[in-house]
């Protein structure tokens, strides 16, 4: 006899350009409340990965990589925050959950939930004006601010704010990513884990050429669009459709990984799809975005393109937002040289979907370089509450 469907509490909520599952930890089958196949397994079945048809038509993903996420937040176990949020990016096609890295836009989603859901103690939400989440960021162990607003007592989730990427406006949350480089002293590493702003990196069956290694938000690789044979402008298509360029662009991220001592060995990047990314950039030119919006080089300072789980984004990933915001406020990156080689606080780039801006602190301490926070605007909203089902034998 098959085991009968288990009601699991659950919001679905798009974060930024992402969208995911929510959950409370103390909801989770005891089973699924700490790390481990179960979790992995509920989590799993829950979005309905693996999907050899790549749809997910009996799970809650959508089969890409900015909706294939789970998120399990539970009152703050730190000082001085409000809420834990551990962050689990789900293959498609694999029974894998990478948790190696954070999800910068999902992020803008944790606040809202968190005060809806009664993590944020009621004395710090006020009856009208923003209230300010802390956010401990349990994959990374990193501390992120949400300002979240707040009309007669609850969050505010419509307005007209637009986030290109986001078909419709809502209202503004800012978040701040409070130093958001690795951390040498905690054992991650150093922000450019190399020493050097920009590396000569051999990829055999590709090439070689510069890139600059980060640590900011998220591990990421950035390279020159032209020496990789593409303008910096191109749409989700031109990339996605290519399997040739696809696996080129895998096996870049791999031999990146590893210099950037993610990895020891090329074979393990199969099992660590979330980190690093790979983008690549190029000064800025003018493109139509997949919406039909006109850039013009007047809206914008450089264009990105970002793959995440192997295929080019639609938009922009928010921790490599961090990222691009990161290297672009520290001369010498090859970021900050497709920006127009000067210092600035703040940068404006080119996605497929749109732009973005981004600001970030940056400050060179005793040789080497620190940032102290950046920043970034995002909106998010509830889509649909009440229980996941999932078989219960499922995990």
């Amino acid at each position: 006899m098959s085991a009968p469907q288990l009601k699991i509490p659950a919001t679905y909520m798009r974060g930024g350009t992402s969208k995911g599952v929510f959950f409370k930890l103390d909801d989770l089958p005891a089973a699924a409340q700490q790390a481990g196949a179960a979790r992995d397994n509920l989590l799993l079945r829950v979005i309905g990965s693996p999907d050899p048809y790549g749809k997910h038509t009996d799970g809650m993903g959508g089969a890409t990589s900015s909706t294939s996420k789970t998120v399990i937040l539970s009152t703050s176990s730190k000082p001085e925050h409000d809420v834990d949020y551990l962050f689990g990016q789900v293959a498609i096609d694999k029974p894998f959950i990478d948790w190696s890295g954070n999800c910068g836009n999902l992020t803008a989603a944790v606040g809202s939930f968190a005060i809806s859901n009664g993590l944020v103690a009621a004395e710090r939400i006020p009856t009208n004006g923003v209230c300010i989440v802390r956010i401990w960021q349990a994959n990374i162990g990193k501390t992120i601010i949400a300002h979240v607003p707040i009309t007669n007592g609850e969050v505010q989730e419509t307005g007209d704010f637009e986030l290109d990427g986001v078909t419709f406006p809502a209202a503004e949350v800012q978040v701040e990513f409070l130093d958001p480089a690795a951390d040498e002293a905690d054992g991650g590493g150093a922000m450019f884990p190399t020493g050097n702003l920009i590396d000569d990196l051999d990829v055999p069956g590709v090439g070689s050429f510069k890139a600059t290694l980060i640590n900011a938000g998220i591990p990421t690789i950035f390279i020159n669009a032209a020496d990789i044979g593409y303008t910096g402008t191109e749409l989700q298509d031109v990339i996605n459709s290519d399997n040739k360029a696809l696996a080129m662009f895998e096996t870049i991220r791999a031999y990146g990984a590893v210099k950037m001592g993610l990895i020891t060995d090329v074979t393990e990047a199969a099992a660590r799809q979330h980190t690093p990314k790979v983008a690549f950039v190029a000064p800025a030119q003018a493109y139509v975005s997949s919406s039909g919006k006109n850039v013009t080089t007047d809206d914008i300072d450089l264009v990105v393109r970002a793959l995440s789980m192997g295929k080019l984004h639609h938009a922009m990933m928010g921790t490599a937002a961090v990222a691009i915001g990161t290297a672009a406020a520290i001369p010498g990156t090859l970021v900050n040289i497709a920006a127009g080689n000067v210092k600035r606080q703040a940068v404006r780039f080119g996605h497929p979907s749109g732009t973005l801006r981004v600001g970030a602190e940056a400050k060179l301490i005793n040789a080497k370089w620190t940032v102290t926070k950046a920043i970034m605007s995002r909106s998010a909203r509830v889509l649909m509450e009440g229980w996941v089902r999932v078989p219960g034998d499922s995990f």
